[in-house]
């Protein structure tokens, strides 16, 4: 079965030109110019990833983007954004989002961040677990399953984005060890688009955070090491 991928985008152009080169990667497009009308597929449909436009007449992508994350869908969610400012950046990341493309962009571009994402989310998701012994990662009252996609903190769940758990379970495979910001992006990317100004990583922690109640004060699970990176201790 072909993934699904969401396009929403009211430059019909844009969405036309989105769908004619992920279609030719043989991924099945739900494409739709407006949000109103893309939420009833969010609602009806099991997708695989959503590429959402920010600036949308009707509802903007960031308020989309919520929604999808209110509901507990956990599929990758990429940002097109004709500003390359860094608010809008941030914005879509903390809502949840996994990544971002500032327009105009190589159409070959959007492809390459597609299957990244879907690649990992795959991978982090039920059904493509290779070794049941290494399924489960157990760190002072966490419980990671990597084969269902599904985190406990003190016997209550936490909700985290792809790219969260992503993150979260790198941290806890390298515990005791610092991981860069960069190895971090290149593990979870595997591509060369990260720069030292890229506070991607840096968004993706501060949300997770939040999420575990851990502070960079007092850190009791994700500790920054200034100029370094990240660790979580062994």
């Amino acid at each position: 079965m072909n993934d699904k991928v969401l396009v929403v985008d009211d430059e019909h152009e844009i969405a036309d030109l989105i769908e004619v080169y992920l279609q030719n990667e043989n991924y099945e497009v739900l494409k739709f110019y407006s949000a109103k009308e893309a939420l009833a597929c969010i609602e009806a449909t099991e997708l695989d990833l959503a590429i959402l436009d920010i600036m949308l007449p009707d509802i903007s992508g960031f308020t989309l983007c919520q929604k999808i994350r209110e509901r507990q869908y956990t599929y990758p969610i990429i940002m097109l954004t004709a500003k390359d400012e860094e608010i809008d950046k941030i914005t879509g990341l903390t809502l949840g989002a996994d990544d971002y493309i500032t327009k105009p962009f190589r159409p070959l571009e959007v492809v390459a961040r597609v299957k990244a994402q879907l690649r990992r989310y795959k991978k982090y998701n039920p059904g493509y677990g290779e070794d049941v012994e290494k399924d489960i990662i157990l760190h002072s009252g966490l419980v990671m399953n990597i084969k269902t996609h599904e985190c406990l903190l003190n016997e209550e769940p936490l909700t985290l984005t792809p790219t969260e758990f992503s993150i979260l379970r790198i941290l806890l495979e390298h515990k005791g060890n610092v991981v860069s910001a960069e190895d971090l992006f290149h593990k979870i990317w595997r591509d060369e688009y990260y720069s030292k100004s890229n506070n991607t990583i840096t968004v993706h922690v501060r949300h997770l955070r939040e999420k575990m109640n851990d502070t960079v004060e007092n850190p009791k699970y994700i500790k920054t090491i200034w100029g370094v990176g990240y660790k979580i201790e062994g």
